[in-house]
């Protein structure tokens, strides 16, 4: 394709940009939570996650869609994060990026042993959640999965937990159940 600019010839490429493949492991929590009317409770029981992506414009990148499990993160065990970090070890040696969906109480708990299982992986490893249920209206778990979706792809290889417009690098990062987000250990002890 080319263009004219005050009638110099200037030739345009083609799309020669290759896809990212970015790995998206769902291990549930509360991004997938639906509410069950019957009982009146919210369960992790139907994956959300295809119906987040179809409403994203996402050019250049190639979602590869691992659905490991679908646990309220406050149930899962060490077995849990150790899968989760296995995992994403695995994905991460054939894929430019792994974004994993977590509950947010285990977050920290999964980010630590990815840490230390894939002690430097190739690729940028993102943990992201939410504190509200995607099918509520004032959800923030469309923005933190947008989030991550970026992060993954220009952040600098390591583990990292990406949510409310926050990039957190592990070690040291925490839940702060008094604000409803993360942040670092580090910085907190040093203030």
């Amino acid at each position: 394709m080319e263009g004219s600019t005050h009638g110099a010839r200037i030739a345009y490429p083609l799309a020669t940009m290759s896809l990212k493949r970015i790995a998206l492991i769902s291990t549930g929590g509360t991004v997938e939570k639906t509410y069950n009317e019957l009982e009146g409770v919210l369960h992790n029981s139907l994956s959300v996650l295809d119906v987040m992506l179809a409403s994203m414009l996402l050019e250049g990148v190639e979602i590869v869609r691992v659905p490991l499990m679908n646990k309220d993160s406050l149930a899962m065990t060490d077995e849990d994060h150790t899968l989760i970090a296995n995992t994403a070890g695995s994905m991460a040696a054939a894929h430019d990026g792994v974004v994993i969906v977590h509950g947010t109480d285990r977050l920290a708990a999964t980010g630590d042993r990815l840490v230390e299982i894939n002690e430097a992986p190739r690729v940028p490893i993102v943990l992201t959640g939410a504190m509200r249920p995607y099918m509520l209206r004032n959800s923030d778990a469309q923005q933190n999965l947008t989030e991550a979706l970026l992060a993954v792809q220009i952040l600098d290889p390591g583990v990292y937990c990406v949510i409310h417009n926050k990039c957190l690098h592990f070690p040291g990062v925490e839940k702060d159940h008094s604000k409803g987000t993360f942040r670092r250990i580090a910085s907190e002890r040093a203030s």
